[in-house]
């Protein structure tokens, strides 16, 4: 073979390499082509799972605002009717002397006062979730905050016979939280639960995991004392809350839930509450959890979720 069919076998060698990648590229094989199907199908199973995300999270949301306003307005009722009944029974001379009427007025003036305070409470609560009221969100340190809510509260569950247990976390974990509104949130969920209690004993731990950018503090509490029992929507709903003014409490439970999470979602965390564990042990206890968005020591501020 000579010189010639060398340059030949070589020319025809290339053109043949040539052609079949040229084919390749324009007509995969079907080992390939049930790879990328299978690649498209799980990227739309992912933003479809995503999109269903986003929806539960709106519709929860929507849920939430009708009863948060279902609510605000039962407890505005409470006292409001309480204030037009005894304004009544004087505008009617249902009174047996001056001294019954001056009672009646005394106790028209307190439910007045009353239903003042809870009217300030909840604009107080709106103007910070709106942003008129500015938030201090700020460095803080979980185990001080955690260790005064417990100085607080220990002897209100003492005198009740109650057991006020604190697991204190590590001290070197710190959240970013408006150190007063944290502090007040814990202190209600801590006080709320010991007033619907009627036996049994509260824990205060934290859990966290690697990948996750927020601590959870967690109270265990008796099942009997969350208002899990009361539906969110009291619009669509016949359920009534508990009358504020036979309680003689400025707020019913769920409505303090309602305030808490709130305040907790414009923190940038939240208020959940969570399956009882499994443990027999804990069979009756229901678990508050709070997520606190943690602070990253390289940047001072916790990432986006």
């Amino acid at each position: 073979m000579d010189w010639s069919n060398w340059v030949y076998l070589g020319v025809g060698i290339a053109l043949g390499l040539g052609l079949s990648a040229l084919f390749a590229f324009r007509f995969p094989s079907s080992s390939s082509s049930v790879a990328l199907e299978k690649q498209d199908v799980s990227a739309l199973e992912q933003e479809m799972k995503r999109i269903m995300l986003l929806y539960q999270m709106a519709r929860e949301m929507s849920q939430f605002k009708a009863g948060f306003l279902a609510r605000t307005t039962h407890e505005l009722r409470s006292p409001l009717n309480g204030l037009i009944g005894l304004h009544q029974l004087i505008l009617s001379d249902l009174c047996e002397d001056a001294a019954e009427e001056r009672e009646f007025i005394a106790q028209a003036h307190e439910r007045a006062l009353k239903l003042l305070k809870l009217i300030d409470e909840i604009l107080k609560v709106s103007r910070t979730e709106y942003g008129n009221n500015k938030l201090d969100i700020q460095p803080q340190s979980l185990a001080e905050v955690l260790q005064e809510v417990h100085s607080l509260t220990y002897m209100l569950a003492a005198n009740r016979n109650f057991t006020l247990q604190l697991l204190p976390p590590d001290p070197e974990i710190y959240v970013l939280a408006d150190p007063r509104w944290l502090r007040q949130v814990l202190l209600n969920l801590v006080d709320t639960s010991i007033t619907q209690m009627e036996e049994g004993s509260i824990s205060i731990s934290t859990a966290s995991s690697p990948t996750s950018k927020f601590i959870h503090i967690c109270l265990d509490v008796p099942t009997s004392a969350v208002p899990i029992i009361e539906p969110i929507d009291l619009i669509k709903s016949e359920y009534k809350p508990p009358d504020t003014d036979k309680q003689n409490a400025p707020f019913s439970p769920g409505m303090r839930l309602l305030l808490n999470q709130t305040l907790l979602e414009v923190m940038g965390g939240k208020l959940e509450i969570v399956s009882p564990v499994t443990d027999e042990a804990n069979e009756h206890f229901s678990r508050l959890q709070v997520s606190i968005p943690l602070m990253i020591p390289e940047a001072g501020f916790p990432e986006s979720a």
